[in-house]
């Protein structure tokens, strides 16, 4: 399978040390096997960094996940809220979860004020998962946590 990561930049190796921590997953280095998907994050970050956008395409050879720790989640549910929110809010530095990739739905680009009104008791935690889906409709993304499901990658 190929999967896509948009950037700033060609993608020549992975680093996890420069990826950020307190995404949906944790620190990983995020794709997509949506080309398109990939391709609105690159100018996402393009605009932001006013930079050129840049689409890396791996592949992933999918009989691998059998000897990976791999989570996934087919739809935005209460866990897979919890896992998000557990992720968002851990101390930089430390990994909530020992997965090599995590899969599954992307949340709201403003997850962050979701997060603060539900730390503040604004909203219950269903009503949190609600405005946490994505606003364009479900779409997916794989995480790789960890150098091992790095390594698995191969550049295009």
């Amino acid at each position: 399978m190929i999967l896509y990561h948009g950037s700033t930049i060609d993608i020549v190796q992975i680093d996890l040390s420069k990826s950020k921590p307190n995404k949906d997953f944790g620190r990983a280095f995020y794709l997509s096997v949506d080309r398109e998907q990939a391709m609105e994050m690159a100018l996402f970050k393009a605009a932001f960094e006013e930079a050129e956008p840049v689409v890396n395409a791996f592949e992933f050879d999918e009989s691998l996940l059998s000897q990976l720790r791999v989570k996934r989640f087919e739809e935005y549910s209460e866990e897979w809220a919890h896992f998000v929110y557990d992720n968002r809010t851990n101390p930089a530095g430390q990994f909530p979860h020992d997965y090599d990739i995590v899969y599954g739905p992307i949340a709201n680009d403003r997850i962050g004020a979701q997060i603060t009104r539900l730390k503040q008791g604004y909203i219950t935690f269903k009503e949190f998962l609600r405005r946490i889906k994505y606003i364009k409709g479900i779409t997916f993304q794989y995480a790789f946590c960890t150098q091992r499901a790095v390594d698995t990658l191969i550049k295009q």
